[in-house]
């Protein structure tokens, strides 16, 4: 499915606000709420649109520290850990890299000694860098049209 400049104005609308009505986004973009609710539908049955969600503040819920933990896995740990990190409810992003680590995750913790705590059951697969993240300067930002493609 190609998407033309209409489908990538309607992404630009949802990726900001997935709850807009369809009758909102149509009159932003010159089609009818039918019209528009078609076009979604489209690019949901074709995967494009993947899902929608709901941003929460990890702060406001109770988690003082976002990290970025990065982990070099230790020869014959990496497979163990891939389906140990799926039950890590600290764990809001992973990412499996190149590079000289094999995995980059974005954590949400209580405080530092839960951070001490999360650390010492990683270090049984891996050695682990940890950045504290003071602030985010981009989140989420929408996916638009890549530059060079017609």
């Amino acid at each position: 499915m190609k998407i033309d400049a209409l489908n990538w104005q309607i992404l630009g609308y949802l990726q900001r606000n997935a709850r807009e009505s369809f009758a909102h986004i149509g009159r932003k973009v010159g089609l009818t709420s039918p019209a528009v609710a078609e076009r979604v539908k489209k690019m949901e049955d074709f995967g494009i649109i993947q899902g929608y969600g709901t941003q929460v503040s990890y702060a406001l819920a109770g988690h003082q520290l976002k990290a970025i933990i990065m982990l070099r896995a230790f020869m014959g740990k990496l497979k163990p850990f891939l389906e140990k990190v799926k039950s890590f409810q600290e764990v809001v992003n992973c990412y499996r890299i190149t590079g000289n680590e094999n995995i980059i995750m974005e954590v949400v913790l209580r405080d530092q000694a839960h951070l001490e705590k999360f650390i010492d059951e990683l270090i049984v697969y891996g050695e682990c860098r940890t950045h504290i993240v003071l602030s985010n300067v981009v989140e989420n930002a929408p996916i638009g049209k890549a530059k060079g493609l017609n």
